[in-house]
């Protein structure tokens, strides 16, 4: 239950532990926002990262990260101009094939990403799209389960960055190509819901370029002492908007070079 004592202004830890519990009591709730009204932006990530330091402490591993918001259509209708980041751990890993687990989610949403596998170090600020992608080892495409904590999916940048950018699970594809082999501009994908293409969009939609994506990922670390490491995946962003994962859905993105991601709605 959300009341006036559930989370006071400037109470990092007490709101990391609250979005916490609602992803696992499945119990949408509203904003921080509504409790904590001049939440700022560094500060959301510093309750993002109370969350994470929790996580792992409960035995989750840090995989890699995520963008949020890298499409201009999305950054519109929040009123922002720059994406967001969150975190990866291998609780959100969903295993090729598997239904989506609904015991674990409130209201799951689906959108296609191009995702990187990184072989080298990023380190910065300073870098750009063209040396961040030296850094790449592969590329894959991926379907990731957006699941806000907030109630009908609202919320305020700030909300949205201390709730991890609604992470909830994502599936990575089977085909593996390395970057220098893809226009990844033009990468195009369909996003199917039971046979019927729901919309479409190319790499061009992430940033302008999903390089952009991941040098503005390693730029953003950077500034807070921290690195993009090599094994790490990044998900650079949804390419389309996000669709509602019904039960017994079955959610197919078609890539025109990085294959098929199919994902059963359970």
């Amino acid at each position: 239950m959300t009341g006036a004592t559930d989370i006071r202004p400037g109470d990092v830890a007490r709101a990391a532990q609250v979005l916490l519990d609602a992803e696992r009591s499945r119990t949408a709730r509203g904003p921080i926002t509504g409790l904590w009204p001049d939440l700022d932006l560094t500060t959301a990530y510093t309750i993002q990262f109370e969350a994470l330091r929790r996580r792992l402490d409960r035995g989750e591993r840090l995989i890699g990260v995520k963008l949020g918001l890298t499409s201009r259509a999305k950054q519109r209708r929040m009123g922002i101009d720059y994406p967001s980041l969150a975190w990866l751990t291998d609780a959100m890993v969903l295993p090729a094939g598997a239904p989506l687990p609904r015991e674990r989610l409130i209201h799951p949403r689906a959108e296609p990403e191009i995702v990187f596998v990184m072989g080298e170090r990023l380190v910065g600020p300073g870098v750009t799209a063209a040396t961040a992608l030296r850094a790449v080892a592969s590329v894959h495409g991926g379907i990731e389960v957006i699941d806000s904590r907030y109630r009908d999916f609202k919320f305020t940048m700030q909300d949205a960055v201390a709730d991890n950018s609604s992470s909830g699970l994502f599936v990575l594809g089977p085909v593996s190509v390395a970057p220098e082999r893809l226009d990844l501009a033009h990468e195009a994908c369909l996003l199917e819901v039971d046979g019927q293409v729901e919309d479409a969009a190319t790499g061009a939609a992430v940033q302008g370029h999903p390089a952009e994506a991941l040098a503005l990922a390693a730029n953003l670390l950077g500034a807070r002492g921290l690195a993009i490491e090599p094994g790490w995946l990044v998900l650079t962003g949804g390419m389309t908007d996000a669709v509602h994962v019904t039960p017994g859905a079955r959610v197919a993105a078609h890539f025109t070079t990085l294959g098929t991601v199919t994902l059963a709605g359970g």
